[in-house]
């Protein structure tokens, strides 16, 4: 193998063991962390300085500013959090995601492999989770740090190419150069922290002088400004096919780092003095590491206090530039809130499933009553309609979050009692489709009985009536358990389930009592017979919404999210308010 492939493959290898330290290391620390996350977050509904706070320690923790930016404009799409909200956290993430340079910049070569045999050691002998995880996070650190000096051992005969020179002279001749580099390193890696590590290590190669970097301080930031623009490209990418509010917040990040690299690159002679002047003294080879670490963190603090009073005008801006209406759901099957981009925070994802289970009810609720307005028409085609498309559209909704959850089960770390409540909610849903099955074979029923010529009696509708609305009550009652966490006993559930069986039973009494006097057609008995046994079927269904309430089974609250939904939201987006978006109460039947 020649030279110059055993270098690229060199540098190749050394970045994929840095990118496979940094996502494990980000894994063991989510892990460790758990419901602390959701409480860091919650600090972003105090004011912009503690989402900028908030912003910075999430991503100290996932070591990565791409994934906080996803995770947020996830957020925002489900309308979690407001767009100020979101713009102030995506500021904090820009900080935050300067740790990780900060951290490569110390000289731990000589320590890697204790680093790596410790973290391995505790991962590999203890049984408790917690430690295991801890041990990882040590594991994957020291593997960040074998990536970065393998990376920086194949790079060092290129500090004697004479075509290499050339080329990092050109770039600090015509620093332009350098951010288009810089951008083009970030688009294809999807990570500034990887590419900053190359860049950090490649400028610590010392020049055909021995004493000076090859490329230097000035020739390095370019590089650096470049990063910071390549990286919003990932929050372009989460923001495709999300509501209006999350394409603006992708519009905030691109916003901030774009004016402040054209900043700074207008200014970067005086740039790179301050950095000299905030950094280590002492030879470039030996400091520039450092150097570049203050300048990547120098560059997004000073920004972010720029814009942080200037948020309304950010606001301004992105609304001015991303225009148009909420984009609506184009169908009653297609889900108004899920997002898979929040699916790795399992609160916020339950919450989202939540929301839907109770747009899923309310259709229900509409279903019920179309159900019932047709068995009192009888020939009502506008009703029979929007039957049908009410039913077709629940068992979309519940094949497209049954997929969710399953998706949540895959690529989130639940806890045994978030596992347990997703469970209970892929129950409900589940019970909710069978229901609008019940309710379509009722139609169906309805259709025999009409095309067969003859019709039911006033006073067998009535009784059909009667009973849909004792069925949409006890409906009501036992998703208000499940939705608003309300107390509901077996006593409670054996009564109404009783109650509607007697009105059933006796229904079928009144009804072969007037086939006898010749007051209904005996004809009918079977068709009417089948309608009260789905009907049965749909107190079943009542009665396992309720008994999975029972178990507690309930929406998960905004509350219990760590991230508390404002009003400014509601007004903006034109979300339905409450628990779960739900207003089963509003049907009295």
């Amino acid at each position: 193998m020649n030279e110059t492939l055993q270098t690229l493959f060199g540098l190749l290898g050394g970045l994929a063991i840095f990118l496979y330290g940094m996502n494990k290391m980000s894994d063991a620390l989510q892990k460790a962390a758990g419901d602390k996350m959701k409480r860091i977050l919650g600090f972003l509904t105090k004011n912009p300085v503690m989402g900028v706070l908030a912003g910075a320690l999430v991503t100290t923790v996932l070591q990565s500013s791409s994934a906080t930016t996803v995770m947020i404009i996830g957020f925002v799409s489900a309308g979690l959090i407001s767009m100020p909200q979101a713009i102030s956290v995506i500021f904090g993430a820009n900080i935050g995601t300067t740790m990780t340079a900060q951290l490569l910049a110390f000289k731990l070569s000589d320590y890697i492999y204790p680093i790596i045999f410790i973290g391995f050691i505790m991962y590999f002998i203890s049984k408790k989770d917690k430690i295991k995880q801890i041990g990882m996070v040590i594991f994957s650190f020291g593997l960040l740090f074998e990536g970065i000096e393998i990376m920086g051992s194949v790079m060092k005969p290129l500090a004697t190419s004479d075509v290499f020179i050339q080329l990092m002279g050109q770039v600090k001749d015509m620093p332009i150069l350098g951010v288009a580099l810089g951008t083009v390193m970030t688009l294809v890696v999807q990570s500034s922290s990887a590419t900053i590590a190359v860049l950090q290590n490649f400028a610590s190669q010392a020049g055909p002088d021995g004493v000076t970097s090859i490329i230097g301080l000035a020739g390095a930031i370019p590089i650096l400004l470049g990063d910071n623009i390549g990286t919003t490209i990932t929050a372009v990418l989460a923001s495709i096919g999300q509501s209006r509010a999350a394409k603006r917040v992708a519009a905030a990040h691109c916003t901030f780092n774009i004016t402040g690299a054209a900043v700074a690159f207008c200014i970067l002679p005086y740039f790179a003095k301050i950095v000299q002047y905030i950094s280590t003294k002492g030879p470039e080879v030996s400091v520039i590491s450092r150097q570049i670490a203050n300048a990547h963190t120098l560059f997004n603090v000073t920004v972010t206090l720029i814009w942080l009073p200037l948020i309304p005008l950010m606001v301004r801006w992105v609304s001015w530039l991303i225009k148009g209406d909420r984009k609506p759901a184009e169908s009653l099957g297609e889900p108004k809130f899920l997002d898979r981009h929040v699916l790795t925070q399992p609160s916020a994802a339950l919450y989202l499933v939540s929301r839907e289970i109770g747009n899923v009810a309310n259709l229900v609720v509409d279903m019920l009553q179309s159900a019932k307005d047709i068995v009192k028409k009888s020939t009502s085609t506008e009703e029979q309609t929007q039957l049908q498309d009410l039913s077709a559209g629940i068992r979309e909704l519940h094949q497209k979050v049954s997929e969710y959850i399953v998706q949540l089960y895959e690529e989130s770390k639940m806890n045994d009692t978030q596992s347990e409540q997703a469970a209970g909610l892929l129950g409900v849903v589940t019970t909710l489709k069978r229901m609008a099955i019940r309710s379509n074979e009722i139609l169906s029923q309805i259709h025999s009985i009409m095309n067969s010529g003859r019709n039911l009696s006033g006073i067998a509708r009535g009784e059909l009536v009667e009973c849909f609305e004792e069925i949409q009550q006890f409906f009501i009652l036992a998703m208000d358990a499940v939705a608003y966490d309300t107390p509901i006993s077996m006593e409670q559930i054996n009564k109404s389930k009783a109650q509607l069986r007697h009105s059933q039973k006796s229904f079928r009494k009144a009804h072969l009592k007037r086939v006898q006097n010749g007051e209904c057609d005996a004809g009918l008995t079977d068709d009417f017979n089948d309608i009260i046994y789905n009907m049965e079927r749909l107190v079943d269904d009542c009665v396992e919404i309720a008994t999975e309430a029972q178990d507690n089974v309930h929406f998960v609250q905004r509350s219990e999210v760590g991230v508390i939904l404002p009003d400014t939201v509601e007004s903006e987006e034109g979300l339905p308010d409450g628990p779960a978006g739900a207003d089963f109460s509003s049907v009295n039947g």
